[in-house]
């Protein structure tokens, strides 16, 4: 290569790198334009403790999360809702920041799928953070998932918008007639219009069961099992003749309704549209003196309608012991309230959940929804009298024939007179 030709393939290196250095810079400036510059929080000087109500909207569903007393969800009759959930959302949301920005026009928000909702496909879901007067302090129309590539190949195939990966932020807009999108880093994937994802899910929990009873509609289903201690083998109460429990099937039952859960809620006026007018009636008695009364609904696709109601015999005060030492019983004291105010808060607390109606997954009632001949030993089968014995594996032994006895010898028969002569000695006259 000589000298004019290096000079040329040196100029030509220049002028594309010139090219392509202002393509990026081109790009890069349209998505650093618009009213939200990257850096700044998208949602500007946000008073969070302003917020009152929120609404989370896409196509025909939504839910309002009010703040009353407490935090509530309206879609699920002012069930309490998750406390924690919703507060370090709007905390979050407060200080969202813009990774990219670009100024867009009404046609380009499909590719976005940051349309309104209601305006068909490739719509987006609407936050709106509300005062209390019900007054939007911000509207946000929550468009597609940015999608961060992965290097290396899915044998899954591409996944998601961007071709694969997985969600690293989300594409956004301020107002609902703005003209600037923006991307932040967080993809918010838990901001949806589903009202059961929201509730407080505290629930009961039943600890050192004591006893359990099920009561069914077909009286001879119903059972009632004691123990005498949390160790305890546990025992069939009013036992009929034969009946033995097995305990590989009542072992389940050591931990019953021990940390249930639930899908969703309804209110307690439904009750006999899931069968609750006419329920199996479950009873957990504990060691602490707590009394969980179960009211059980129809199945319906996995899912049993259920309500409970809580009582306690909690003492107030301890009863003192024989010749008690003052010194010792200010400490005794001290420990019963210490042990006495837990199993009070616990009362208070799920309290709370009567006079609800909860959609729980089979598999939380499963162990207690048992007939009674399903928790028994199985019974062997005894012959019956006019069986006949099962024949032998072993053939019997035979009885021996006894041999014929042998045939007496015929008595010796005096010989012939010609004989007898002939057989005399010499000299015989």
């Amino acid at each position: 290569m000589n000298l004019k030709q290096l000079l040329i393939l040196i100029v030509l290196v220049v002028v594309l790198g010139g090219a392509g250095l202002m393509i990026y810079r081109s790009n890069q400036s349209s998505w650093e334009t618009g009213n939200q510059g990257v850096g700044q929080k998208l949602l500007g000087k946000l008073a969070v403790n302003d917020v009152a109500a929120i609404l989370i909207k896409s196509g025909t569903n939504e839910v309002n999360l009010v703040k009353k007393d407490q935090w509530r969800v309206k879609e699920r009759n002012d069930y309490p809702a998750n406390y924690g959930e919703i507060s370090g959302f709007i905390i979050k949301a407060a200080d969202l920041k813009c990774a990219q920005t670009e100024d867009i026009s009404r046609s380009q928000l499909a590719r976005y799928k940051l349309l309104p909702p209601g305006s068909g496909t490739n719509t987006a879901t609407l936050l709106e953070l509300r005062d209390q007067n019900g007054k939007a302090i911000r509207s946000i129309l929550l468009g597609k998932s940015h999608m961060h590539k992965s290097n290396r190949p899915s044998p899954m195939g591409e996944m998601g918008d961007e071709g694969g990966g997985w969600p690293d932020g989300r594409y956004v807009m301020v107002g609902t007639d703005a003209k600037t999108v923006s991307l932040v880093t967080d993809p918010l994937s838990n901001i949806e219009p589903l009202p059961g994802n929201w509730l407080n899910k505290d629930f009961f929990k039943v600890e050192k069961v004591r006893s359990i009873s099920v009561t069914y509609p077909v009286a001879t289903n119903s059972w009632k099992i004691t123990r005498d201690t949390e160790a305890g083998e546990w025992k069939l109460a009013e036992a009929k003749p034969g009946e033995q429990l097995d305990s590989s099937k009542t072992s389940m039952l050591n931990n019953a309704l021990n940390s249930p859960s639930f899908n969703d809620v309804a209110a307690a006026s439904k009750a006999p549209e899931f069968g609750l007018d006419k329920p199996t009636l479950a009873t957990l008695d504990t060691f602490d003196n707590f009394t969980y009364t179960v009211k059980i609904g129809q199945k319906t696709n996995d899912i049993i309608p259920m309500m409970v109601s809580v009582t306690a015999k909690l003492p107030k005060e301890r009863t003192p012991g024989k010749d008690e030492k003052p010194d010792d019983k200010t400490k005794l004291d001290k420990e019963f309230k210490d042990k006495q105010k837990p199993l009070e808060d616990k009362l208070a607390q799920e309290k709370n959940c009567e006079n609800w109606i909860y959609l729980v997954s089979s598999w939380t009632l499963d162990p207690v929804l048992k007939e009674r001949n399903q928790l028994l030993a199985e019974k062997k089968e005894e012959p019956k009298k006019d069986d006949k014995p099962a024949a032998s594996a072993t053939p019997p032994t035979p009885t021996p024939i006894p041999a014929p006895a042998p045939a007496p010898a015929p008595p010796p028969t005096s010989p012939p007179a010609s004989d007898t002569a002939a057989t005399k000695p010499p000299g015989a006259k």
